[in-house]
């Protein structure tokens, strides 16, 4: 009787060929799956994104950089035009005297009303040589040092030629019989006894623009402040001259933003 070998059932362990049960078992994997392996199967794959936002941010800084030189540039021009209109036309500012302040009613009532009617002449020059100012209507405020409104009045518009002297006249008068507090009556009551004079102060304010050939500037307000004026009320129908020796004027040039003293 023949003897027959089998081969045996373990694997190899000195490194040699496996076997052909080790082989489909490589072949074909465990079932059902691991979660590894789905993991695997079910995810996308990778796709790297464009970067975008550096290209934008690189877009607004070059906007940015570009907007400021721009400005800068302007700023420039116009600083180089004002230079060259300075250096052809070499603007002074218009001047303001106080002419004459004659007073032919000042009172306070026993009311704490204040009748006021009094006649105001203002000088103004202008020094320039090729500069025309044009001014708008003008209000007039006659207030004392204590700011106590006495009078109001007005001019009107008028063309300050080169090298001219205007003279403005206007009336000033009390609006509607004004009333004043106990505190203010008093106060103007003792200033116009006093012998010294009853001190006021005039302000104009307007706006005015200046013209250089074809060229115009724009509107800007401007306020003249007089001080230095003292007023006496009239004793019975003889009108008052106001001292007007001391007075001083003075031009503010008044903008939106900001404030020049000239």
């Amino acid at each position: 009787m023949t003897d027959r070998v089998y081969p045996s059932s373990k694997q190899p362990t000195n490194g040699t060929a496996p076997t052909t049960t080790s082989a489909a078992a490589a072949a074909n994997p465990s079932f059902p799956a691991t979660k590894s392996q789905l993991y695997g199967a079910s995810r996308p794959l990778y796709r790297p994104q464009t970067k975008r936002h550096r290209y934008r941010r690189s877009c607004c800084c070059s906007c940015c950089l570009w907007t400021t030189i721009l400005i800068l540039v302007l700023i420039l021009l116009v600083a180089i035009a004002g230079a060259i209109l300075y250096v052809l036309y070499r603007p002074h500012r218009p001047t303001f005297t106080i002419s004459s302040l004659k007073v032919s009613t000042l009172n306070v009532t026993s009311a704490s009303k204040v009748i006021t009617n009094i006649h105001l002449n203002v000088t103004a020059k202008n020094p320039n040589k090729k500069l025309v100012y044009i001014y708008d209507p003008i209000t007039i405020s006659l207030i004392t040092n204590d700011e106590i409104d006495i009078g109001e009045g007005s001019l009107g518009s008028f063309v300050h030629g080169n090298k001219n002297t205007t003279l403005l006249k206007a009336a000033i008068t009390s609006s509607n019989r004004q009333e004043l507090d106990e505190a203010s009556a008093g106060k103007l009551r003792s200033g116009l006894k006093s012998k010294k004079g009853l001190p006021l102060k005039i302000k104009l304010d307007t706006k005015v623009k200046a013209k250089m050939g074809a060229l115009k500037t724009p509107k800007v307000g401007i306020r003249v402040v007089c001080e230095g004026i003292k007023a006496t009320a009239p004793k019975g129908k003889s009108a008052t001259i106001a001292s007007t020796s001391n007075a001083k004027c003075k031009v503010d040039l008044r903008l939106k933003i900001w404030k020049w003293t000239l």
